[in-house]
């Protein structure tokens, strides 16, 4: 099963990094978000990728062309620059890597790649959040409903504190509990080829507006309920909480 990253956003609320890399380029630890959610997906055995590159589409191409090489030890012979990989790299993983355009929304990137996903059921995830997600159980969701599209609800946590009063009087006091008031898309989603019938031609349209809202209205969007660990980085805030909890060991989406 083939995966699509939408990596080509530009990322301006991350500012602070993008102007440099793209967002799926910013680092959690030693590595780029966007290897943190291909090793999610390689856990269970999904390795063939397809990348939608924009913004600073270079970087990510430059990061894979010399991804071999960097994650190996090697022998370089100055006299007529020969190469030897002395520790082989494991990973098994194929990447279409593919210009979507600059300015194109999430619909219209993945109109794009209709060639490249194939007539086959697929996934796709944005290039920014990492999930303790279940992404084998995702999958039989997905094929037991037998319908278009499954997205992955979430409930992640409240950023401010939550506070119950009776007049004046405090009587529930929470530190960033869990959000209480809705789901959100959480992104993960499973589709079946018909997806691109509910996408119109043109680099305009958003796949979270009227293609998810008609499929909805026609029955044929079922939400996969996750209550575990997501967490996007749309934030300098949010880059920082990822980076606490990985340098801290306790990352969940690595368990």
């Amino acid at each position: 099963m083939k995966v699509v990253l939408l990596c080509g956003g530009l990322g301006t609320r991350l500012s602070e990094e993008t102007h440099l890399v793209p967002k799926p380029m910013v680092r959690v630890g030693d590595m780029p978000i966007l290897l943190h959610i291909m090793n999610m997906y390689s856990k269970h055995g999904i390795e063939d990728f397809v990348l939608a590159l924009g913004f600073k589409a270079e970087v990510i191409k430059e990061f894979f062309l010399n991804f071999y090489a960097l994650s190996n030890d090697l022998r370089i012979n100055l006299s007529n620059g020969s190469v030897e990989h002395l520790r082989e790299s494991h990973k098994d993983w194929k990447i279409d890597l593919i210009d979507t355009g600059l300015n194109t929304l999430t619909g219209g990137r993945l109109a794009r790649l209709k060639k490249h996903v194939g007539n086959e059921t697929f996934m796709l995830t944005y290039g920014d959040g990492v999930s303790d997600i279940n992404i084998t159980e995702l999958i039989k969701f997905h094929k037991a409903h037998g319908k278009i599209a499954t997205f992955t609800a979430v409930r992640p946590p409240s950023r401010f504190g939550v506070i119950e009063f009776v007049g004046n009087k405090a009587v529930s006091f929470k530190e960033k509990p869990q959000t209480q008031d809705g789901w959100i898309n959480g992104g993960f989603f499973v589709f079946e080829p018909a997806i691109f019938d509910y996408i119109e031609e043109g680099d305009e349209t958003i796949l979270e507006r009227r293609p998810l809202e008609r499929l909805a209205e026609e029955g044929q969007l079922m939400g996969f309920k996750h209550e575990g660990f997501w967490q996007c980085m749309d934030t300098l805030r949010d880059k920082t909480y990822l980076n606490k909890v990985w340098e801290e060991g306790t990352a969940p989406w690595v368990k």
